[in-house]
């Protein structure tokens, strides 16, 4: 059994009562149906017999109209009950899908492309949906009316018209299974394609002030036309595919038409077999045509289904970059201690961290600083738990990050991270995001702190402005600074900041970091961890290490390190002569 089948499974079982209750409906809809043919079958024999007419005649015709009034309702019935059950399935996946990616560490995301996944939590989780819902009823329906109506034309009428109507049907099973797989096929291309047009927008909308920069519409629209065509062509050979089910049926139930009158005529002419019989026999035969459409359409959501899962079941199976077993669920004012600490990237030779042995006091504020690439950020990951050392080991007020809930530790610090991302919500929200019960006035006040409060009233509509998608109306220095007042509102006991000075100027940074600094004094044991290129953002830290090639090469204060005369105290030197030329 499929991994489909047994989700599907599941999920009738769980919604066990819905399916049963449309089943019994769908019952009633088949036995109803059955009952027409018949019903005008023994109508025409009466009026061919005289004996039919006058009250008795509307009786049947009022009757007639009675079963087709029942059949309507209980369709609409059955219809209302089990969607309202199949639609669950697809809000229980796309929650799995949802809460999955948001446990994912950043290397799940380098390795996936973000139209892919939000493809998947759309069109592929439909068709999963498609085929717990209309396959599994549709299925469940045209076979039940086959079995009832091959029952009553075999037993009811006439069973020699039965079977010379069947031969031709074992021809169509083959072309079904045929097609099916055909099917299988372009519906996993169609989606793959549908995937690659996906990511295309979203990359294209995300990058969209780039590409008018560099002047690149046109070869973005090129592009944009090349995968919709590939989108459509592969849509279209699944569509034809799966047109190809009507001629089968068609042709096989023409040919069992014909050998229905043809034999029927016979039984007729030599009055072994009623006018009303083949007449009723003929309307079963017409009955035949659902199910058969049903077979087809059943398989047809089943390959699409099934190729839909066979994408979407890898990323809910995807093992978690970070363990989240810890028992502690919340972490206590203390000491974060590193003690040989050391990480390799899967794709890199020479290792991010190397026995890195740190202590940051509660209440102390630790600089990073070091060239481009020597592990700054991946530190900051670390005590983030978004990469786990594969030696050493790290420590927070006595225990290992791996002890805490994931939920728990990160609720505990504040982080700013290179590139700050808002959201597309007031600027008021994106500060207040980590605590959506904050005041305005606590709001501002962040704002203040993160010398952002004076740009946001100069806006039309001040806190309530809109920022766009990723922050896109606010320059780089005041997306850094909404993201810093929200980290600042969250109030946690560890602070980091990635390199979040990057975009403001040095005014601005003194400002900030005064701000920073009273706030340390004024909450005691809050620590801050401050990552930066930029050697005046750690100059009042209480400890700064010089990070280079993954290893600590100098510690101390920014006055001991000018003492040692290293890179720090060169870079100082350097950093200065460029600010005073700028000013000059």
């Amino acid at each position: 059994m499929s991994t489909l089948s047994r989700l599907i499974g599941g999920f009738v079982r769980q919604h066990s009562r819905a399916y049963i209750l449309s089943g019994a409906m769908l019952a009633g809809v088949a036995s109803l149906s059955i009952l027409v043919p018949r019903k005008v079958g023994a109508m025409i024999d009466g009026l061919a017999a005289h004996t039919l007419s006058g009250n008795a005649l509307l009786w049947e015709i009022g009757s007639l109209l009675l079963v087709g009034a029942g059949i309507y309702f209980l369709r609409v019935a059955w219809r209302q009950i089990l969607y309202g059950a199949a639609y669950q399935l697809g809000v229980s996946l796309r929650t799995r899908l949802y809460t999955r990616l948001t446990l994912q560490g950043p290397g799940f995301y380098q390795r996936q492309r973000t139209g892919d996944l939000m493809a998947l939590a759309t069109n592929d989780i439909d068709a999963i949906e498609m085929a717990a819902g209309e396959a599994m009823l549709a299925g469940f329906d045209g076979a039940l009316t086959l079995v009832m109506v091959l029952g009553v034309m075999l037993l009811g009428v006439d069973w020699r018209l039965a079977c010379v109507a069947l031969l031709p049907f074992p021809l169509m099973a083959w072309a079904f299974w045929y097609i099916s797989g055909h099917i299988h096929t372009a519906s996993t291309d169609s989606l793959k394609r549908f995937s690659a047009l996906n990511d295309h927008v979203q990359e294209t909308l995300s990058g969209v002030r780039t590409l008018r920069a560099l002047g690149l519409e046109q070869r973005s629209t090129q592009q944009f036309s090349e995968l919709a065509g590939k989108a459509s062509d592969a849509s279209l050979r699944a569509q034809v595919w799966e047109a190809a089910y009507e001629p089968a049926v068609g042709l096989t139930l023409t040919a069992a038409g014909g050998l229905t009158l043809g034999l029927g005529g016979y039984l007729v002419w030599n009055n072994q077999l009623t006018i009303g019989a083949l007449t009723a026999f003929t309307m079963y035969l017409g009955q035949l045509i659902w199910p058969m459409f049903a077979a087809g359409w059943v398989l047809s959501l089943i390959e699409r289904g099934r190729a839909a899962w066979q994408r979407l079941q890898p990323m809910l199976d995807a093992p978690l970059a970070i363990d989240d077993h810890g028992a502690l669920t919340a972490v206590a004012p203390g000491a974060v201690s590193l003690r040989g600490v050391g990480y390799a990237y899967p794709d890199q030779a020479a290792p991010a961290l190397r026995d890195i042995t740190l202590d940051l006091l509660p209440g102390q504020t630790l600089g990073l600083v070091g060239p481009t690439g020597c592990g700054k950020s991946t530190l900051l990951r670390v005590l983030l738990r978004q990469l786990t050392p594969q030696s050493g080991s790290v420590a927070w007020s006595g225990h290992a990050l791996a002890d805490y809930k994931l939920h728990a530790l990160r609720a505990a610090i504040s982080w700013v991270p290179q590139e700050s991302f808002l959201f597309s919500a007031s600027i008021a929200d994106n500060i207040a995001l980590a605590r959506p019960d904050a005041t305005r006035a606590q709001v501002e006040h962040a704002a203040d702190l993160a010398a952002i409060h004076d740009d946001i009233l100069k806006f039309p509509q001040g806190y309530d402005t809109q920022v766009g998608e990723k922050g896109i109306t606010l320059s780089g220095g005041q997306r850094q600074r909404v993201a810093i007042a929200r980290a600042l509102l969250a109030d946690n006991d560890l602070l980091l900041l990635d390199d979040a000075l990057s975009a403001v100027d040095t005014g601005t940074e003194t400002q900030i970091l005064r701000h920073l600094e009273e706030l340390r004094q004024a909450r005691h044991g809050r620590s801050a961890v401050i990552a930066s290129h930029r050697l005046s953002s750690v100059v009042s830290a209480d400890l700064i290490v010089v990070l280079r090639d993954g290893r600590i090469s100098e510690t101390g204060s920014h006055d001991q390190l000018l003492e040692q005369d290293g890179w720090y105290a060169s870079q100082w030197r350097y950093q200065q002569l460029e600010a005073s030329l700028d000013a000059v």
